[in-house]
C-alpha cells in the first residue's frame, strides 16, 4: 500500500515537472500585429482594412480613419481582447463628412 502511494506521488511529481518545465513562449509583437489585424478585418462593425497595427513590445498603436466614432471604440476593445496586448494607444480619427475625406 505504501509502494503504491509512493509511486502515485513519484508519477505526479514527475508530470508537474513536466509541466513547469514547458513554458510558454512570449507572442512576437509579428503575431500580435496579425491577430489585431485578423480581428479588425473581420469586425462587421470596424470593416478595419483601412486601419493600420503597430506593435512594439506588447503595446498596440491603431491609426486611420473610420466614420464613425463606435468603430474607433470598438477598434480599442477589439485589440485589447488579443492575447499578448499590454495597452493599446487609439490614434484612430473620424473622416470629415463635409469633406469626403
Amino acid at each position: 500500500m505504501i509502494n503504491r502511494a509512493c509511486i502515485s506521488l513519484l508519477a505526479i511529481l514527475a508530470l508537474a515537472c513536466v509541466c513547469l518545465a514547458k513554458e510558454k513562449q512570449p507572442l512576437t509583437d509579428a503575431t500580435i500585429t496579425d491577430q489585431v489585424s485578423i480581428r479588425l478585418a473581420s469586425d462587421e462593425i470596424v470593416k478595419g482594412g483601412n486601419l493600420k497595427v503597430d506593435v512594439n513590445q506588447g503595446v498596440v498603436t491603431l491609426t486611420g480613419q473610420v466614420e464613425e466614432l463606435r468603430q474607433k471604440d470598438r477598434a480599442s476593445s477589439l485589440a485589447k481582447k488579443v492575447k499578448g496586448v499590454k495597452q493599446v494607444v487609439n490614434n484612430i480619427t473620424l473622416r470629415d463628412q463635409k469633406g469626403g475625406r
